[in-house]
């Protein structure tokens, strides 16, 4: 083999001398300007550098060289393992229902259906009459006036109940209590018409009013009203007695105040001066007597509108909707002693009951239809004033020298 001339360093070596191979390495010195080759070391004794303590090292992926003349493909790194689930804040966790609160939610919808229900229950067993004369009538006029008939009919009673009751034993229909209200733009106005006011019927000629009950029952009474006064009757409200004791007894008794004791034994009633509370009984007597007082009939029907406008405020209390059995106790009474006008829906009666409450308060007005005398004759100036505010919806213009509690000039 012939030896290759090899790069040396300075001058060509002298003859003889083995040249040095700088890449394999051998014998001779390697020239001056060969590149100088480092010493290695050898891979079993090589040590990994040691890192810091706040030094981050790294690491690198070593893959093993296939095996020689082929075979399995060096193994895949090993995949980083899946790390356990992360529960969610405590705030972000769905909660579990609480059984207390379904059973809140059934017992208010229960609740609800309840005061739902038995008004409509009892508005199905309510009669309706038809109590509106047909020709000629006062037409619409604003705001709505109501005419409530407290009916003397012992129909229905018992021999025994009407002992208890004091109401005897005649026959056929006559009222005690005739009142007008009226609600609209300005205060509530109730007004007592006394049953034995002086007016003409139609067909009848001057008379009593409440004889035109008895002649034609609510017909011509709402026409009688309608022709002396140039007021149209929205709705018709009638209560007898054994009903009117059966809502004031469902409602847990009224209080009433007289002014002076009265013993009445026509009335069946006992009771002594100031306020009191009174059960259906004790209040109906205390609205029907008038021997008691020396201005007989004008006083009952102040007691009327005592009576009346504490039934109402107690029927629309709170305590009337929160106690079941009294709600159920004062729908069913009601529906049993009511009979009101064909077309006088559960609105305008709860419309109704709801100024009872407010006419003898502040923002309400009791007054007796203006009468010139204890003969019960009205006032022909006074009466068409009053009865002409209320034809307007002007019931804010009433002043105390119509609206008065006897009806006399004040």
């Amino acid at each position: 083999m012939t030896d290759r001339p090899r790069p040396g360093r300075g001058d060509a070596p002298a003859e003889g001398t083995p040249e040095y191979d700088w890449l394999y390495g051998g014998a001779g010195e390697p020239p001056a300007d060969a590149t100088r080759r480092l010493p290695t070391m050898p891979r079993e004794t090589a040590t990994r550098p040691t890192a810091a303590a706040d030094e981050t090292v790294p690491l690198r992926a070593t893959v093993a060289p296939a095996a020689a003349g082929g075979g399995a493909p060096p193994p895949r790194p090993t995949a980083r393992p899946t790390p356990p689930p992360v529960a969610p804040p405590p705030e972000s966790r769905p909660r579990r229902k609480r059984p207390w609160r379904r059973i809140v939610t059934l017992v208010l919808v229960a609740w609800l259906a309840f005061l739902v229900a038995v008004p409509l229950w009892a508005w199905s067993k309510v009669d309706k009459v038809n109590a509106f004369p047909n020709g000629d009538r006062p037409g619409d006029q604003p705001g709505t006036t109501y005419l409530l008939v407290g009916s003397d009919s012992r129909a229905g009673l018992t021999g025994a109940e009407r002992k208890k009751l004091g109401t005897g034993g005649a026959t056929g229909q006559r009222t005690d209590t005739i009142m007008l209200l009226h609600i609209g733009s300005g205060p509530d106005l109730l007004m007592s018409i006394p049953r034995d006011s002086l007016v003409e019927v139609p067909g009848h000629g001057r008379t009593k009013i409440n004889a035109a009950f008895a002649y034609g029952g609510p017909k011509l009474l709402v026409q009688t009203i309608e022709q002396d006064t140039g007021i149209h009757i929205d709705h018709y409200v009638e209560i007898g007695f054994g009903g009117f004791v059966n809502v004031v007894d469902a409602v847990g008794g009224i209080e009433i105040c007289p002014k002076e004791a009265m013993k009445d034994p026509l009335a069946n009633l006992d009771i002594k001066k100031g306020c009191q509370e009174a059960d259906g009984v004790t209040a109906l007597g205390y609205a029907r007597s008038r021997h008691t007082s020396a201005l007989g009939d004008i006083d009952r029907a102040q007691h009327q509108r005592e009576v009346v406008s504490a039934v109402g405020h107690k029927a629309v209390s709170p305590w009337s909707v929160l106690n079941p059995v009294r709600y159920f106790r004062l729908n069913s009474s009601a529906a049993d002693s009511l009979r009101i006008s064909k077309g006088t829906g559960p609105i305008a009666l709860g419309r109704f009951a709801w100024a009872m409450t407010h006419v003898s308060g502040k923002s309400g007005l009791t007054c007796g239809v203006p009468i010139a005398n204890l003969s019960v004759e009205w006032d022909a100036e006074r009466s068409q004033q009053m009865f002409d505010r209320i034809i307007k919806d002007q019931t804010d213009k009433i002043g105390k020298n119509l609206c008065s509690p006897s009806g006399l000039p004040s």
